[in-house]
């Protein structure tokens, strides 16, 4: 499959919906792609059939993170989209409290969203799957030295 067909808008959501294989959903950020992203989305991968990933928006990473993105969210999701158990990249908009990001595993409706060990959004992400029947699943343990932030502070 082409990368440009493994990036998919917000505005052709619906089709993930239709996706008939097992799902396997897993969001972040992946700024400066990382050993601990890989090992996570190799991981998310042995899960199912088709990875998706919900890249979020460059505004979240503003507003989160309290950074600007080193990589905007379309080369992130090139980055991405090269990785061969990667099957979707979609690109988020800003997405607003818990209920969007509800809205949006209904839509998508994976069997499985896929999350490391310390997952600061664990309740949310588990109140989000139960609503659909689906499955939460700690697919790796926190790998230490590796994060977009201590990457940026050895570089500084």
């Amino acid at each position: 499959m082409s990368i440009s067909k493994k990036i998919i808008s917000f505005e052709k959501l619906s089709f993930l919906k239709k996706l008939s294989n097992k799902k396997v959903l897993v969001g972040g950020c992946f700024d400066i792609f990382h050993y601990g992203h890989l090992q996570f989305l190799h991981k998310a991968k042995e899960k199912g059939d088709v990875l998706i990933i919900a890249l979020e928006s460059d505004q979240f990473i503003k507003k989160q993170k309290k950074r600007k993105p080193v990589h905007n969210q379309i080369q992130r999701a090139q980055i991405l989209a090269e990785l061969y158990c990667v099957d979707y990249v979609l690109l988020l908009p800003e997405i607003k409290g818990s209920s969007g990001y509800q809205q949006l595993v209904k839509d998508i409706n994976p069997n499985v969203i896929a999350i490391t060990k310390g997952d600061l959004q664990i309740n949310n992400k588990k109140t989000q799957i139960n609503s659909i029947g689906g499955e939460l699943l700690i697919v790796t343990a926190y790998i230490d030295n590796f994060s977009t932030q201590q990457i940026i502070n050895l570089l500084n």
